[in-house]
């Protein structure tokens, strides 16, 4: 009997020690297909306050494919993306898993998180028009981008980039796949020269003469300003005055960066938890000095470079609803020969 109780007792420490050695040793494993570097000073604070290692893992492509072959057996505990259109993607191949909590569905707006909770946006990118300086513009709305007036004045980059078709997705929302399709046609017409390049070659070629207008991300503008983007940059930026344009029956049209739990985070706990800080008031802070996005909660400044951009009126086009028109949006851009 004695025996046994020593043995019993024994267990009983060994099970404490353990249990306090995997308290000791909490971490939270993160996919992203976002450069981990970006994220570094946000991850570097969490782990700090809280005693929580973080570890990343960057995945360029096939971040759900990796995910779902790994199965119940995968380390991942968050996965993150940029474009809702991939967040959105990962629910559909089953690899994430809803989340219950206030804290993230009182700091995220509705249009900007899943209904059933199964992805969050952390960080926000608006859809701007860049214009040369001497422009007369003080507002403008996406339609008037096909207006005839702009011929041979607009840049852009693929219609088929998915900043590009987020958009054209949203047009389709607002205004039906007829009128959309009328739509890219009438900007194509109004092409300077053929789409493409990347955000920063429409300053560029703005400052170069080649165009008047076009649309681009807001974050590149402080990017280019900041000199962040390389010397060169600060002129293209510079060039430039930017609007924030509106859809004409609602706001601007955004994207994001956000992320969703893993089907079988094996930290879950302490997944959330890191959710649950990146949209703090700390942690939004630093996400909008760190990478020139908005915030996504409200009352948190945005960098004084994006801030002078104006006042962001965000569309009130749910994400989900927009990425569902995303293929149509694609087979619209090909159908007009937008980006021959």
């Amino acid at each position: 009997m004695i025996r046994h109780t020593i043995l019993a007792g024994f267990a009983a420490g060994v099970s404490i020690a353990c249990a306090a050695t995997a308290a000791g040793a909490a971490e939270v494993n993160i996919y992203t297909t976002r450069e981990p570097g970006l994220i570094q000073p946000l991850l570097d604070a969490f782990t700090k306050s809280s005693g929580v290692e973080v570890k990343t893992v960057f995945l360029k492509d096939g971040l759900a494919e990796r995910v779902a072959a790994e199965g119940a057996s995968s380390p991942a505990d968050l996965l993150m993306a940029v474009d809702a259109g991939n967040l959105v993607d990962l629910v559909d191949k089953g690899v994430t898993q809803p989340i219950q909590s206030e804290a993230l569905t009182a700091a995220v707006p509705e249009q900007l998180r899943d209904a059933g909770g199964q992805w969050f946006a952390l960080s926000v990118r608006a859809r701007v028009l860049y214009a040369a300086k001497d422009l007369d513009l003080a507002a403008f709305s996406y339609e008037d981008l096909a207006d005839p007036k702009w011929k041979g004045k607009v840049c852009i980059r693929s219609g088929q980039h998915p900043y590009n078709t987020a958009l054209f997705a949203d047009y389709i929302a607002h205004h039906g796949a007829a009128e959309t399709e009328k739509y890219l046609a009438g900007v194509k017409a109004n092409l300077a020269r053929k789409a493409g390049g990347g955000d920063r070659d429409v300053a560029k070629d703005i400052l170069g003469g080649i165009c008047d207008i076009g649309i681009a991300n807001s974050y590149y503008v402080g990017l280019m300003r900041s000199g962040k983007g390389g010397e060169e940059q600060v002129a293209w930026g510079n060039a430039i005055k930017v609007v924030l344009p509106t859809f004409k029956d609602g706001g601007t049209q955004v994207n994001i960066s956000g992320a969703a739990l893993a089907k079988h985070a094996p930290n879950k706990e302490a997944a959330v938890k890191l959710l649950e800080y990146l949209v703090s008031e700390e942690a939004q802070k630093i996400y909008a000095e760190a990478n020139f996005e908005y915030p996504v909660r409200a009352g948190v400044a945005a960098d004084p470079i994006i801030a002078g951009l104006g006042e962001l009126k965000i569309d009130k086009t749910p994400l989900s609803e927009i990425v569902s028109h995303r293929k149509e949006a694609s087979e619209l851009v090909d159908k007009v020969g937008f980006d021959n």
